[in-house]
């Protein structure tokens, strides 16, 4: 879906003299409701988001690493900058490799830049064949002041690490009416932020339109045996890393569907499922179930003429099985 069909803005009407309003609960609850929310990072934690409902994706530096399991395919559905090394040709090179839905172009630091990105975008919707939601991070208030208002972006709403923060040089209000992506920070703190860009305020501004949201900082913090829970961080020792991830992104889901920000869509019944699941989640070459996860990933799962989907502890186990029992033709 294009940007202006993924969130139509809100706008404000004037009910009568002297006073503003900026639309029924109706409205303002479809500016807050997001359509994606991301997780940027490779195999195992983003096919663990992917099944959740994240939308996943990478930065162009690196790749999901998943290439190397037998039936792991989780689609790059948004591709984030290299903003330690921006190179904006190798990012549309990348671009055009990958075919995301989702683009985070770049940090804009001056009008110029903005500019630049604005007519890149122009050339993605022109050429690539799926429809976009490409987002530009103004740093400056020449940047946004070029960006605003344009159609074919959505505004980067910098929070969490960034240098420089989208209210170090504009006001709340400016963001108002915008299609924006929240960039980094955890929940609790986008949500504030969903609240500043959207509730009614006295003056009647329309509210922000909440496009998308990402944040990857849970995964960095399991490392150090704490888990994000809709209660605080939490000890985590007694998990495994995957389990640590796995559950924070379960804490996040269940934040943001709380608070009618998690969207209707879901990427795996749009797309695909991230693994390739047999008929029955039982190895053919020896009969035992697959107990876990990464065993159905490291499987060998072949789909049949017949209709039939079976597992293999591996290759040549699925070679001894098909000769010694003449299964049907696989499907090419």
């Amino acid at each position: 879906m294009s940007k202006s069909s993924r969130h139509p803005k809100t706008t404000s009407t004037t009910p009568g003299s002297g006073s503003r309003t900026t639309g029924s609960k109706q409205e303002l609850a479809a500016a807050q409701q997001a359509t994606y929310v991301a997780f940027l990072h490779r195999h195992p934690w983003a096919t663990d988001a992917y099944e959740l409902g994240f939308v996943t994706g990478v930065r162009e530096d690196y790749r999901l690493q998943d290439a190397y399991l037998a039936n792991v395919d989780v689609p790059v559905l948004m591709l984030d900058n290299d903003f330690t090394d921006p190179d904006l040709n190798r990012y549309v090179q990348r671009f055009r490799e990958y075919r995301p839905e989702i683009g985070v172009l770049g940090d804009a630091y001056s009008a110029a830049e903005a500019t630049r990105y604005l007519d890149v975008a122009q050339r993605l919707s022109e050429t690539v064949d799926v429809d976009l939601t490409l987002i530009v991070v103004p740093k400056c208030r020449a940047a946004f002041d070029v960006l605003v208002d344009e159609s074919q972006v959505v505004l980067g709403y910098a929070m969490g690490y960034s240098d420089t923060q989208a209210l170090d040089f504009t006001d709340p209000v400016d963001w108002r009416g915008q299609d924006v992506h929240l960039l980094g920070a955890s929940p609790p703190k986008q949500y504030a932020a969903i609240q500043t860009l959207t509730q009614p305020t006295i003056t009647g501004d329309p509210p922000a339109n909440v496009v998308g949201l990402d944040w990857n900082g849970l995964q960095k913090v399991a490392y150090k045996g704490e888990m994000w829970t809709r209660d605080g961080w939490q000890p985590a020792d007694h998990l495994s890393i995957r389990e640590t991830v796995r559950r924070g992104l379960r804490e996040i889901k269940a934040f943001w569907q709380a608070r009618g920000v998690w969207p209707d869509s879901d990427p795996t019944t749009e797309h695909r499922p991230a693994v390739k699941q047999p008929d029955d989640p039982v190895f053919v070459s020896s009969g035992a179930d697959i107990q876990t996860r990464d065993g159905l990933e490291d499987a060998t799962v072949v789909e049949y003429d017949n209709g039939q989907t079976l597992a293999y502890q591996s290759e040549q186990a699925r070679a001894y099985i098909e000769h010694r029992h003449g299964t049907p033709p696989a499907i090419a």
